[in-house]
């Protein structure tokens, strides 16, 4: 009967990839210790310069078996010193290779937790892990990084969603639309930047009283 990984396993595991990300120029990555209250969990945490995600991004891919991005967070800090928007990107290495299929139905993949740390699965990449890069912009009226869209599929809603509600744009995204906001929104309109003072009555309808952005009478009464 398979057995979960030991915490042992992932911290090293995590500090094995903290390690071989900090190697590429402009990132710096180190393990962040997380509680249920019950069990630790050893994350990869990390910051790049704008310049170096793309590579680092392609490494993780190629290299490091990370195959899946799970969330984008983007963030508007316009009186914050070090930056005006961040970007960070949360990942996984799931370690779901080729699962068996019974009638349709996907089976679950399960490691011996005995093996997880031999040489064998320590070459392979073998311990699931999550990975948190924030990429911090500069004060700018059209922020963008590079779009990683066509390394991990999982990117592709999600860079759209944070355009179209930060407002942080994505080199290189193919198909770029409005996909919470109406598709008439007006341009340069995105209501999580601090600048939009957003209100909500009745928990009914939420508009922008500086934008005075008026949603479609079809809308009215339809809770957002």
């Amino acid at each position: 009967m398979g057995k979960k990984v030991t915490a042992a396993a992932q911290q090293k595991a995590a500090e094995s990839l903290a390690e071989a990300m900090s190697s590429i120029d402009g990132v710096n990555a180190v393990v962040d210790t997380r509680t249920s209250g019950t069990q630790d969990r050893h994350i990869v945490s990390a910051t790049s310069t704008p310049d170096s995600w793309r590579a680092l991004a392609e490494n993780l891919a190629a290299e490091q078996g990370v195959d899946y991005c799970s969330m984008i967070t983007g963030i508007h800090w316009p009186d914050a010193a070090d930056k005006t928007w961040e970007v960070v990107y949360h990942l996984l290495r799931t370690c779901v290779k080729d699962p068996a299929s019974i009638q349709g139905v996907i089976q679950p993949n399960i490691t011996d937790a005995n093996n997880v740390g031999s040489t064998y699965y320590w070459n392979h990449q073998d311990v699931p892990l999550e990975i948190q890069i924030s990429i911090a912009l500069p004060d700018t009226r059209e922020p963008a990084v590079d779009s990683v869209q066509d390394i991990w599929v999982g990117a592709d809603w999600n860079e759209k969603e944070t355009w179209d509600l930060v407002g942080i744009d994505f080199n290189g995204h193919e198909g770029m639309r409005r996909v919470l906001n109406p598709h008439e929104t007006p341009v340069g309109y995105h209501p999580l930047q601090k600048q939009h003072k957003l209100r909500y009555h009745g928990f009914e309808e939420m508009y922008d009283d500086v934008q005075g952005f008026l949603r479609k009478p079809a809308d009215a009464g339809k809770l957002k």
